[in-house]
């Protein structure tokens, strides 16, 4: 493998490339988005009513970044996140019904209840999982990167981080090796503006521009619009081009926002509730797509209605199968422990 590579220039800022996106893709972009929000509002009943313990981290408000980021995708490639994860699932295939089922601990989950809301797997879409440790997926992601470039795969690996993981030491670690090994990896920075209670202005002597935190090691990033799914998925479209025709690693740094708690725990004493509803009422990505498809007449309100009645059907139905699903046989604590070699 190479260990010399001539530095590439910095993409200018929120740089993306005109857009040919269809009416359809456009439908199933509002569809997908609609799932997640309408996932994550049931998962916090249902967090509230005692059916989901532990932690339980959402993903309101954010739905933009995985769902534009994932139209970019191709089946062979990969991706992870941190403990956020519930929309990464659901944008990558995987069954609400597994994935609520895990939620709540119960065996009809991805990970058969053992691994709850921030520990599920799916080899067959793709997904590696959602991580609690702060930081601890870049490397996992790096290294799915180097597999994916050994067994000559053409395959990218897409590795999700926060704005508060960016400050720890082995993602640093991850981007040398990954620009020294020229890894087909994307690191997307979910910048919410918030590491659990502290904003990127305190923790980040430039917290405006995460994206150049790849400078030093060569690799090139722009910022994006995360509230926008059309602007990321054109941004996507260059960041995977470029990691997948064998140029390295790049760093794409999505301004998002979580309209909820860092968790479910959080009362977010930390910001006011005018900011938040300012945010909701000006760069909703939701809103957004809906009056883009209104605009181009994709689709009239009486049919936005019924994907939302469908989107509830379908979330419901989770809700029902995770419920009526058991727990774990106990006999399960003692399997998966182990990889079988």
């Amino acid at each position: 493998m190479a260990t010399k590579k001539t530095p590439t220039k910095r993409a200018p800022k929120k740089r993306t490339a005109s857009s040919d996106v269809t009416n359809e893709q456009l439908l199933e972009f509002y569809r997908e988005m609609l799932l997640i929000r309408r996932f994550e509002e049931k998962a916090g009943q249902m967090y509230g009513m005692g059916l989901i313990g532990g932690f339980c981290h959402l993903y309101i408000g954010q739905e933009a970044v995985v769902v534009g980021m994932q139209s970019a995708l191709e089946e062979r490639d990969t991706i992870l996140t941190s403990y956020r994860d519930h929309g990464h699932m659901l944008a990558c295939g995987m069954d609400p019904d597994g994935v609520m089922a895990e939620l709540t601990g119960r065996s009809g989950g991805y990970s058969k209840g053992k691994g709850g809301s921030m520990h599920m797997f799916s080899e067959e879409k793709g997904f590696y999982g959602g991580h609690g440790i702060v930081g601890a997926q870049v490397p996992i992601g790096t290294g799915i990167a180097f597999a994916h470039k050994y067994l000559e795969e053409n395959a990218v690996n897409v590795a999700y981080l926060g704005d508060g993981a960016l400050n720890q030491g082995q993602v640093y670690e991850s981007f040398n090796m990954a620009s020294l090994w020229e890894l087909p990896v994307v690191y997307v920075i979910e910048n919410n503006s918030y590491a659990m209670g502290t904003s990127t202005a305190r923790s980040s002597a430039n917290s405006t521009e995460l994206y150049h935190r790849g400078a030093a090691y060569g690799i090139p990033g722009m910022q994006v619009d995360g509230m926008d799914v059309i602007a990321v998925r054109e941004a996507a479209k260059i960041a995977v081009e470029h990691a997948r025709s064998g140029k390295g690693p790049y760093i794409m740094e999505m301004m998002t926002y979580r309209y909820r708690g860092h968790s479910m725990s959080d009362p977010a004493k930390y910001r006011s509730k005018e900011e938040v509803q300012k945010v909701r009422e000006e760069r909703d990505p939701i809103e957004r797509l809906r009056a883009v498809m209104l605009k181009k007449k994709v689709i009239d309100e009486a049919g936005m209605k019924q994907i939302d009645k469908d989107v509830k059907a379908v979330v419901s139905k989770s809700a029902e199968f995770a419920q009526s699903s058991p727990e774990p046989d106990p006999s399960e604590l003692y399997t998966d422990v182990y990889a079988d070699a």
